[in-house]
This record gives structure tokens, C-alpha cells and sequence, in this order.
């Protein structure tokens, strides 16, 4: 995941163009995409797909010629989707175009201006403040023309057509925990899930944010039915805490699984409460479509004081980190995969266990009374009502170990899977 990281670090990418297409590319080496080319112009909801941005190059020169801003040393230099600039300017022209962090002297900061046409640079502090009168020659060698916005999308198939949606952004240059962790993450999801013959479908997608998600939905507005859970992946692999962003329903399966997850793990974490800022879950949690679609960073946006500058680096982020996200990533989907109701086919009285050799296959286990225990838990509960989820919360045991038991009485003959 980590050299994944640092190969796609060095690409310029925005939310339209030859960046985010390449950033794709490499990622479809690792897990087959269908990639989707939409039209500027194309209406999307409230939203009009807007123009491609590409540049080639860009800097501001002292007058000895001297690259002092320059865009080969770092992509965060030019303000994203600037206009093509071509001009000299005293400093003090200059300045109404010049984004430094004053508290960060040291640091580059990451700036946009999608759908206002104008242009800048950003560059560290105390740059600036070696900087003369000039006059400067500036250049921003970029295209702002009609094209196409681009995103990719993986499908590992299951045995149901009701689908989990893991989505990422492809959108921000280089910045490796803020954006490139996420889809790190998701490609190596991806990749195990395809090895497991899962019984949901998961759809990955990979796209621009905000604009991306919700061309997705315009093109996919009949068939968002179908998503039965999805989570937002971004700031995956810094060294923070995990941090859980509830759907907008607040209590749906998604957010009862991962919390459930998170607490029985023993991982430090966070839980909190949807609200209509932060990353593309605020797009699928839109009251139209209100999916049961939750977020799962690490430190969350602007959380750190690395958050979109040239500090998030993939020195910023951690294979231990990103490995932790994804593990998991993992035993969210372990529960989803296997949150089921069941019936107890002996409901009459507490069944005999012993005769069927359910307690004597405890022996030697160190959680033999857990697992005892999980056992009854089932079948008091297994009454077409409750889902092991819900055993697992009330009974405060881990849902593996309910799992685990109402798979040995469902082999006795004790219960059965109930739809």
C-alpha cells in the first residue's frame, strides 16, 4: 500500500484530466476499472459537469531568471484549475495571487478555484518574505477547455445483487494522506474481497470528489436501490486514532457494524454524528438519496497540521497505519458478510446441548464459557426477529464468537437460517 502511495505521490491530479486519468491507469494494474468519460456540459443534478484543467508547467521567475515558485519542484505550487497566465508584475501585483500559511512558514499550502476562473501560486512563508519588488516574469503553461470528467469503478461480484459501495477520491495532487492512503486501502480491500466469494456485491469507486459522486449518482439514480451499506475512505493512513462518521440515518447496519467493530476490536477510536460537511458520504446521505453510507478516517480533514499542505507526504503516512485501516475495513465487511437471522428450531425449553456434543466441542478453547455462553445468546434470540448483530450488541460478546456459535447449532440442527 505504501508503494502504491508514493508511485502515484508525484502525479498532478484535479477533479478533471490527464492526472486523474494516469492516477487511475495505475490503479486499474491492481484491480480491473470501468472507466466512465462524461462530457463538460453534461447536467448532473443541480450541477453541469464543468471544463478540463491540464497543465504542463508553471513558475515565477526573478529578474536573473531564477525559477523562485516553481512547479516541477511541487504541484501544490499552482492553485488548482488556474487560468493560463502569461505576464511580468512587480510583487506587489503579484500578491493578490500568492497563497502562503504564515503559521507554517515552511510548509506549501493546497488551494483550488474549480468554478471561478482566475489563478494563483501558493508557496511557503518564508519564501515570500525573501522575495524583492521584481519585477517577475509568471507563466502558467494550462488548458481550460471542453473534455471530460473522469472516474473508475470495480466490481467484485457476490452472490446477491444488493451491493456495498467503498468510495475514494482521486481529485487532490500531491497529498498522500488526503486522498492517496483512502484509495490504497480500497485497492487492497479490493483484492482480498475478490479472493473470499462474498455473498454482497462491492462496488469501488474511484473518483473526484464531490463533482464526481454526484455525476455517479445522476448516471446511477435508478439503481441506487441496490446499495445496501458503503463507506467513504480518505485520511487512512496517518498515525491518529480511527475515526467513524455516522450516515445520515444515524442507526443504520453500516454504522452498527462498525462501531461494533471499533469497540470490540480495542482500537482507539472516535464515533461521531453525521453532519452535511466532510467528504462524499454528505453526496450519498443527501436527502433524496439518504444511503446508509458512513465515512472512516483516520484523523479526519483539517485534523492535523499537515492537512493539505506539502507536509502530507508519504513520509506523513505509515504502512502500519494503512495496514490497521484496512484490517479494519476488513472485519467490517467479516460482519456484513455474515449478519444473519436465524430460528431456533427448539424453542420449547432451553435444548439439550451436551447429548449433541456442542459442549464437549469447547473443550481445550480458552473462551470456552464466552463461547457456552454465546451459544444460549442464540438461541434464546434466534426467533426470525433478531439478526447476530443484535445478539452479539445485547449480549455484549464479540459477533465472531456469536457467528461462530450459530454456526455449530445451526450443524446440530438447532437452528436455521431465516429470511
Amino acid at each position: 500500500m505504501h508503494a502504491l502511495v508514493e508511485r502515484l505521490y508525484p502525479i498532478c491530479r484535479s477533479i478533471t484530466g490527464d492526472g486523474v486519468r494516469r492516477t487511475l491507469e495505475i490503479v486499474g494494474e491492481s484491480v480491473p476499472l470501468e472507466i466512465s468519460e462524461v462530457p463538460t456540459g453534461t447536467e448532473v443534478l443541480d450541477w453541469t459537469v464543468p471544463r478540463e484543467w491540464n497543465i504542463r508547467d508553471a513558475y515565477v521567475k526573478d529578474p536573473s531568471g531564477r525559477r523562485v515558485v516553481d512547479f516541477a519542484d511541487s504541484n501544490l505550487h499552482v492553485v488548482g484549475y488556474s487560468v493560463p497566465v502569461s505576464a511580468v508584475m512587480t510583487l506587489a501585483e503579484l500578491r493578490e495571487h500568492l497563497h502562503t500559511l504564515p503559521r507554517q512558514p515552511d510548509l506549501i499550502p493546497y488551494r483550488t478555484s474549480y468554478y471561478a476562473e482566475t489563478w494563483g501560486f501558493c508557496l511557503r512563508e518564508k519564501t515570500l518574505a525573501e522575495l524583492d519588488e521584481g519585477p517577475y516574469e509568471v507563466r502558467i503553461d494550462a488548458t481550460l477547455a471542453d473534455g471530460h470528467l473522469t472516474y473508475g469503478e470495480h466490481v467484485v461480484p457476490g452472490r446477491t445483487a444488493e451491493e456495498v459501495i467503498v468510495s475514494c477520491h482521486v481529485c487532490h495532487p500531491s497529498l498522500a494522506n488526503d486522498n492517496l492512503a483512502g484509495v490504497a486501502v480500497a485497492v487492497h480491500l479490493a483484492r482480498r474481497l475478490a479472493e473470499a466469494d462474498p455473498w454482497y456485491t462491492y462496488r469501488f469507486l474511484f473518483m473526484p470528489g464531490t463533482i464526481g459522486a454526484i455525476t455517479w449518482l445522476a448516471r446511477n439514480r435508478e439503481h441506487v436501490g441496490r446499495v445496501a451499506h458503503g463507506l467513504v475512505l480518505a485520511c487512512a493512513g496517518d498515525s491518529g486514532a480511527l475515526t467513524y462518521k455516522r450516515s445520515r440515518r444515524g442507526d443504520a447496519e453500516i454504522d452498527r457494524v462498525v462501531e461494533h467493530v471499533l469497540r470490540t476490536s480495542g482500537r482507539a477510536h472516535r464515533i461521531v454524528d453525521f453532519s452535511p460537511y466532510g467528504y462524499d458520504e454528505r453526496q450519498f446521505c443527501s436527502p433524496g438519496f439518504d444511503l446508509p453510507v458512513g465515512s472512516l478516517t483516520r484523523t479526519p480533514y483539517a485534523g492535523y497540521p499537515e492537512y493539505h499542505t506539502s507536509a502530507d507526504d508519504p513520509g506523513f503516512v505509515s504502512p502500519e497505519a494503512m495496514a490497521d485501516t484496512l484490517e479494519t475495513c476488513w472485519e467490517v465487511t467479516r460482519v456484513l458478510e455474515r449478519n444473519r437471522r436465524y430460528r431456533n428450531l427448539s424453542p420449547y425449553g432451553e435444548p439439550q446441548l451436551g447429548r449433541r456434543g456442542l459442549y464437549g466441542s469447547l473443550g481445550g478453547r480458552s473462551d470456552t464459557r464466552q463461547a457456552q455462553m454465546a451459544m444460549l445468546w442464540v438461541l434464546n434470540l434466534s426467533d426470525g426477529r433478531h439478526t447476530l448483530l443484535d445478539i452479539a450488541e445485547r449480549s455484549d460478546l464479540p459477533f465472531a464468537t456469536v457467528a461462530e456459535a450459530a454456526q455449530a447449532l445451526r450443524g446440530a440442527g438447532l437452528v436455521e437460517e431465516w429470511t
